[in-house]
């Protein structure tokens, strides 16, 4: 086949070396003879073994790209000058931008730190918001669509996939358009495209930048992959560092629970720039779609407290000596099982339930019998005391000190500390005060100079929730001594979030003092749901944030 280097097309572009190719083209640096420029110019190509109707369809689709990608006019896009044909074959006129693409750049170094893979993100993101509210979808984000200028510039190319709203679709039916490993979930589904599927496309890409693989792992077959995106399976990102709270939300399986393109941008542009990502930014849904409106949910009021259980005067013999001793921590479990949850196995009522009768104290018991114990002391104790009498009874009584020397019963004078060689004088200080309760963790409601701030506070209790239920590893990390306790130790907080398809909290609000407040979302796997307000105490604990307290019920 002859080269097509140095061939005219539409008399007017000059082909000059070959500088890219695709499933849907090749693309060529050219010289425009009648403007003098360099441009991009991309050949349509034919797919083999089409009919003649599925080959004009091609062209139309060909042709409607280009009107796509001219609608679009950004500094992070690359610009469509104009449509062609030569030979009965469509070509596309394009930008031309000295650069190599971000999946170039991917397979040399294999990974990016997280700060540079938000720069790009936040560019990217831009040219996204320019094209949403052009009604246009890409709907191929994905890093061979993303150029990293020799300039430092960043933009998206391959409109070529592209979904207008409003435009005739001249897609062939049942013809995959996109890349499976970077779909969005519905998209694999074979749903219309949103502005949320770019969304989702975008936190695939900058996944695979920070991670070094797609979210939905390394299989390379594409019909196992395609049922993992369409499942919305992905593993939870392990390098992200800053990026991985925002990564989760990008990668939500429900369109609705994204955040839109230009909340993405805004938090995207406050990592690279090393700031926090300003509170409740991505705290919900919201994604560049219609409004629905939801009619408020109202509460039935919680039952009243259960009264208390006098303690039992009399010491009782423990069944089982050696088992943990049972509690219910107060102010329900955010943390672990929210309000409404009814106990499940050795799990403990929740917070405004009718507790359950145990028959075991609430408090530890010792490993030894009490009783037993107790008597030893007071027979050891009686022998002793009847042994001083004794010897009082048959001692003579002599004079003490005070009756041979009436003196000694003047007032003593005034006390004095003597200075010895070998005694050094000793100062009296107040004991150190200790708190009547058991230890728990020392809130500081001072910021570390060298660590995390109580400003992030709200966005912090954002990104713990983002971990759940896919990591309660990392989410445990997160909690001080006296939160897990209230969480119902480890088994139970592990026990708990395995219930759970989904957890998100919405709507925080904080104060300077690390008090956060929301609306915790617990979605389990049988379907229940259930939403309660609750308040959160977080402290700052070695330069790093934690969650020591929660109550639930706090509007």
């Amino acid at each position: 086949m002859p080269s097509d280097e140095d061939r005219l097309v539409a008399g007017r572009y000059r082909l000059g070396q070959r500088i890219g190719s695709g499933a849907m083209g090749v693309v060529w640096q050219a010289h425009d003879e009648r403007l003098h420029r360099t441009v991009a110019v991309k050949q349509l190509l034919t797919q083999p073994g089409l009919s003649a109707a599925q080959a004009e369809e091609g062209r139309l689709r060909s042709m409607r790209e280009g009107r796509i990608a001219a609608r679009l006019q950004h500094p992070n896009a690359i610009t469509v000058y104009d449509v062609v044909e030569d030979d009965g074959q469509p070509w596309l006129v394009m930008e031309y931008l000295p650069s190599r693409s971000l999946a170039a750049e991917l397979d040399e170094r294999i990974t990016l730190p997280p700060q540079e893979a938000a720069r790009i993100g936040t560019e990217v993101a831009a040219g996204l918001v320019a094209a949403h509210a052009a009604g246009i979808v890409h709907r191929d984000i994905k890093p061979a669509n993303v150029l990293l200028g020799n300039d430092g510039s960043v933009k998206i190319t391959d409109f070529g996939i592209s979904r207008a709203v409003g435009d005739v679709t001249v897609t062939a039916t049942g013809m995959l358009a996109g890349t499976p490993a970077y779909l969005a979930p519905e998209v694999a589904k074979g749903m219309e495209p949103t502005p949320a599927s770019d969304v989702f496309s975008l936190g695939s890409t900058l996944y695979i930048c920070v991670e070094g693989h797609s979210p939905f792992g390394l299989s390379e077959n594409t019909l196992a992959l395609l049922h993992a995106v369409a499942a919305g399976k992905i593993t939870p990102p392990r390098q992200a560092g800053p990026l991985t709270a925002l990564l989760m939300r990008l990668l939500r399986t429900e369109p609705e629970e994204r955040p839109s393109m230009a909340a993405a941008k805004e938090a995207l542009a406050a990592i690279a720039a090393g700031r926090p990502v300003p509170p409740g930014l991505l705290s919900g849904g919201n994604y560049d779609g219609p409004t629905v409106a939801v009619a408020p949910r109202i509460a039935p009021p919680p039952p009243p407290p259960p009264p208390p259980v006098p303690p039992h005067p009399q010491t009782r013999i423990d069944a089982n000596p050696l088992a943990e001793p049972r509690r219910t921590p107060p102010g329900g479990f955010p943390l672990g099982p929210p309000p409404g949850t009814p106990p499940r196995g050795n799990q403990p009522p929740p917070h405004g339930s009718q507790p359950r009768r145990d028959p075991m104290p609430a408090e530890p018991r010792p490993r030894r019998d009490v009783r037993k114990i107790v008597l030893t002391i007071l027979a050891i104790i009686g022998a002793a005391a009847i042994g001083v009498l004794v010897a009082n009874i048959f001692t003579p009584t002599k004079p003490t000190n005070a009756q041979q020397n009436p003196t000694t019963l003047a007032p003593p004078p005034p006390t004095t500390v003597t200075q010895t060689p070998s005694a050094t004088p000793k100062k009296t200080t107040p004991p150190p005060t200790t708190p009547s309760s058991s230890p728990t963790s020392t809130p500081s409601t001072d910021d570390d100079d060298d660590g995390e701030s109580l400003d992030d506070a709200a966005n912090f209790v954002s990104r713990y929730y983002d971990l759940l239920p896919e990591n309660p590893e990392a989410g445990w990390a997160l909690l001080t001594p006296k939160a897990q306790g209230l969480s119902n130790g480890r088994d139970g907080y592990f026990t708990f979030y395995a219930q759970m398809s989904d957890v998100r909290i919405t709507d925080t609000n904080q104060d300077d003092k690390g008090n956060v407040r929301g609306t915790v979302r617990f979605k389990f796997k049988d379907g229940r749901e259930t939403r309660e307000p609750y308040r959160f105490t977080v402290i700052v604990q070695n330069g790093k944030l934690m969650i020591d307290d929660f109550k639930a019920g706090t509007a």
